[in-house]
């Protein structure tokens, strides 16, 4: 789960980098069409890395699923992270997609046509990815909370994430709301993901040994 984990979280980074000077969606048409136009290579490194980021998610996503069923949860939260997993794996490619449409000469050259692709961009990497990341979140930590796989501060943290992740729906709405976001994106998609990357137990005896330390630790003492 690492690998993947630290890939989608390297070119998580980077696309934000990149993307930081690019074209919000209040901007007009105009403007869009100038900036996919003046920053051409930029704009196809910027798409490719963000449609790139979706392949080690959807890894990430079905290797969770995988180890939660071998640690023996078969309740549906496992089901549930797997498909929210997916799903902003899916979110995000359309995103990578769309801003490289976006930055082809021909498409930038049409103002109309950039703006709307650069909003369908905003979308399904905003809402589109962060709403069903939180449900992969809460997938993976309801059951790490009843059945102790991730610690519980960590679990908590993830389910906090998740519901402002839920919330961000509402930037659909309410631009004001747009901090939802970043919240999702890095709190959900990297700290907590590197995190339950580094201590979901591999399998069961870990989980047991793990579970049993702080009882030995406390008959020791």
């Amino acid at each position: 789960m690492l690998v993947p984990g630290l890939v989608f979280a390297v070119f998580t980074v980077a696309a934000g980098v990149i993307g930081a000077g690019g074209p919000r969606i209040t901007a007009s048409a105009a403007d869009v069409a100038a900036y996919y136009t003046d920053h051409h290579t930029l704009a196809i490194g910027w798409g490719t890395i963000v449609f790139a980021s979706a392949i080690p998610l959807a890894i990430w996503a079905a290797v969770v699923y995988r180890r939660l069923r071998q640690l023996g949860i078969t309740a549906p939260g496992s089901a549930i992270g797997l498909a929210g997993g997916l799903l902003a794996a899916a979110s995000l490619a359309v995103s990578g997609l769309a801003i490289w449409t976006a930055a082809q000469t021909s498409v930038a050259s049409q103002p109309e046509v950039a703006a709307a692709l650069n909003a369908l961009a905003f979308a399904t990497g905003g809402a589109g990815f962060v709403v069903p990341l939180g449900l992969m979140v809460a997938g993976v930590c309801v059951p790490s909370l009843f059945v102790r796989l991730l610690p519980k501060a960590l679990a908590w943290f993830g389910l906090i994430v998740a519901v402002l992740s839920a919330l961000a729906t509402l930037t659909l709405l309410f631009e004001p709301l747009g901090p939802l976001l970043p919240i999702g994106r890095f709190g959900g998609g990297v700290i907590w993901l590197l995190a339950a990357s580094a201590l979901l137990p591999h399998s069961r005896r870990h989980r047991e040994t793990a579970a049993a330390r702080p009882e030995s630790e406390h008959l020791t003492v």
